[in-house]
């Protein structure tokens, strides 16, 4: 089953509201919030060596990715909404 199957109900809720590719990017950033949660709640249980108070070094780095990707999705999805906010507007 591919995500297009898993995730369809959410996928159509969002594309009608959003469009077709500003709803796809809402739904991929909900998968990447709930993946970033199940990261961080690992974390707490696979921390550094050199440091308790931290997670283990790859958990940063996977975070740190994912975090910087959710930053990324979040501006394309900011920059299409300006878009279509200035398309609308000039007609």
């Amino acid at each position: 089953m591919n995500i297009f199957d898993e995730k369809r109900a959410e996928l159509e809720k969002h594309e009608f509201m959003m469009g077709l590719e500003r709803g796809r990017l809402a739904v991929a950033l909900d998968l990447l919030t709930d993946s970033l949660i199940m990261v961080g709640q690992h974390g707490v249980y696979c921390t550094s060596s050199r440091n308790p108070n931290v997670p283990a070094l790859d958990l940063q780095a996977v975070i740190s990715g994912m975090e910087g990707t959710k930053a990324l999705i979040q501006s394309v999805m900011e920059e299409l909404r300006t878009r279509r906010e200035k398309e609308l507007s000039s007609r």
